[in-house]
């Protein structure tokens, strides 16, 4: 099953802190050119590590060193577990065939874009999304994606694909406050990650992409429709058959409350 008592990476400030966190994650070299990179296009940037079990006490303040997390992370035994492969098929599904960027997706994003004369799809990978998470600001320029893809590759050649994924998912919004595929499960279903059923993780893999919209919380209906393009994009992947796809779709969702 898929553990997610791993990272989790709040957005803080504190130039100090930062150097600090990027050290004790194992992404000190990443940060130092992240910071470079923000030194020169006036970006502020810090992470705050805590454990997406609610350990109060982060990683930086207990000294782990980056072979230490490594081992961390390998330990998790990450499989391709119902979550895991709704977030791969909706969000990234060639993500264990790129390098960090996706030229084909690039491609296609770009003729998209020109045919409608303005940015309507975007191409960034899981990996792309991470480092915006980790070292980025949300502007939507030029220079920024340059930034992005730079990171990105060299985030790929230091981790493995499993480890990525990993950080990733304890690391994005997931909409109503809930940070982390953990904290989220038990936010919205009142389980652990690794007892969602299929109609759930498909739910929950579609928030990322607008948490403000998506949340079942904010607007359950839209949060359904998310979850049917969720399960289509996950038999188009061949994670699961349409049978099962067509059966989650009917299936009720008991969620924690009402309304958030």
């Amino acid at each position: 099953p898929l553990v997610t008592e791993g990272l989790c990476v709040d957005v803080c400030v504190g130039h100090a802190a930062q150097q600090q966190h990027h050290a004790a994650l194992g992404l000190a070299g990443i940060g130092k050119r992240a910071e470079a990179l923000r030194d020169r296009a006036g970006l502020g940037l810090c992470t705050l590590l805590r454990t997406a079990a609610g350990n109060k006490e982060g990683l930086a303040a207990r000294g782990i060193r980056h072979q230490r997390v490594l081992a961390a992370v390998a330990r998790l035994k990450i499989q391709k577990a119902l979550h895991q492969a709704a977030v791969v098929a909706v969000e990234d599904r060639r993500f264990y065939d790129h390098i960090g960027v996706d030229v084909t997706g690039v491609a296609r994003a770009a003729l998209v874009n020109l045919q409608y004369g303005e940015i309507e799809e975007g191409a960034s990978t899981i990996t792309q999304q991470l480092v915006k998470t980790l070292f980025l600001t949300q502007d939507r320029t030029l220079a920024r994606k340059a930034e992005e893809v730079v990171l990105a590759l060299d985030m790929e050649a230091n981790y493995s694909k499993d480890e990525i994924l990993e950080l990733y998912l304890n690391t994005i919004y997931y909409g109503s406050g809930f940070y982390g595929l953990a904290a989220a499960s038990d936010g919205y279903f009142g389980k652990a990650p690794r007892d969602l059923a299929l109609p759930e993780a498909a739910m929950l893999a579609g928030i990322p992409n607008a948490p403000s919209l998506y949340s079942p919380y904010e607007d359950f209906l839209l949060a359904k429709k998310r979850q049917i393009v969720v399960l289509d994009a996950m038999v188009a992947a061949g994670y699961i058959t349409t049978e099962l796809a067509e059966d989650a779709k009917i299936k009720p969702i008991s969620l924690v409350h009402t309304k958030k």
